[in-house]
């Protein structure tokens, strides 16, 4: 993998996973109580999916990514095993929760659109090619 598409995994990482963190906080103090555990999840995916979007844009164009799918996609599943590995953290160290408590407390419904948001959060950076300077077909 290329200095450029790692320097992006990193930052891609940490600007979907701060802003994560922050719908996060609200949803569970703000909506949670009011809409319970599901339907606030579900609202806050459109938000994020729209962050992963556009952090995926800014950070290919800003570390000169390369075009190619080995490039992007290394830089996609980087910033994958990174957020996976903060959430896994938070959830077991901060919260005192064992892995399999925290699977198992997964709602099913928004549990499975959170699995698709996360292969669409490591794919991103691929589909986003398009509108990150595709007529330069040499980077």
């Amino acid at each position: 993998m290329t200095a450029p598409a790692i320097k992006a995994g990193l930052a891609y990482f940490a600007l979907v996973f701060g802003a994560g963190f922050v719908l996060g906080a609200l949803r569970v103090s703000l909506l949670v109580p009011r809409f319970g555990e599901r339907i606030s999840e579900l609202a806050e995916m459109p938000l994020m999916f729209a962050v992963v979007v556009f952090a995926a844009r800014f950070v290919m164009r800003r570390f000169a990514v390369p075009l190619s799918i080995p490039a992007r996609l290394g830089a996609g599943l980087l910033a994958l095993a990174l957020l996976l590995a903060a959430e896994l953290l938070l959830a077991v160290v901060l919260q005192e929760r064992s892995l399999a408590d925290y699977i198992a407390s997964r709602d099913p419904v928004s549990g499975s659109v959170y699995l698709a948001m996360l292969a669409l959060f490591a794919l991103m950076p691929v589909l986003v090619a398009r509108t990150t300077g595709a007529g330069d077909r040499n980077r």
